[in-house]
């Protein structure tokens, strides 16, 4: 079994060459991310169904968009930020679904129903709805993901103080929508 250092290396590796262009590379890789991405999009989303879908959106979004990942920062912190921003998207998608949806509709599975209106972590995401999206994504990452501030800096390309400074004022702003 490979320890968590190799497995990073590996997709590390995959990732270059997939986003110069190797499609074999590329199916290794999503195949490798698949179960952490559904993880990580089940840290925000409530249900299991909603965090599947949020995932396969995400490595759609990965095989689409992998020759935009340069190198530059780690690709799992590439991979932070995609599977946060899909899973907003997930979310808000979710949101318009259950607002057009007569409650009264047996047709709708109980977790469709609730995945928008259930739980801290929804809380937590109506709030973000409230807020900048660059506060929003900043303190999602640092408080679903539990990225650390240089992790968070490199996903988002900007100074760690600049990441330190939207936490704290997304935290702020989130906090006036959470005690409503």
């Amino acid at each position: 079994m490979a320890t968590p250092d190799a497995v990073a290396e590996e997709r590390e590796r995959l990732a270059v060459q997939a986003a110069a262009g190797d499609t074999a590379a590329l199916d290794r890789l999503l195949a490798s991310i698949r179960a952490d991405v559904v993880r990580h999009c089940g840290r925000i989303l409530p249900t299991p169904l909603d965090a599947a879908e949020a995932a396969q959106d995400v490595l759609v979004t990965v095989g689409m968009r992998i020759d935009r990942f340069e190198g530059r920062s780690r690709f799992s912190t590439w991979l932070y930020r995609v599977t946060t921003n899909s899973t907003l998207a997930t979310y808000r998608k979710l949101k318009r679904r259950a607002s057009t949806v007569d409650i009264d509709d047996l047709s709708l599975s109980t977790d469709r129903r609730t995945s928008v209106l259930a739980g801290n972590r929804i809380d937590l995401l109506e709030a973000g709805e409230q807020v900048d999206e660059k506060y929003a994504i900043a303190v999602l990452l640092r408080d679903i993901h539990d990225l650390d501030y240089p992790e968070i800096a490199e996903a988002l390309d900007i100074a760690e103080g600049t990441v330190k400074s939207r936490i704290h004022e997304g935290r702020r702003r989130m906090r006036i929508h959470l005690d409503r």
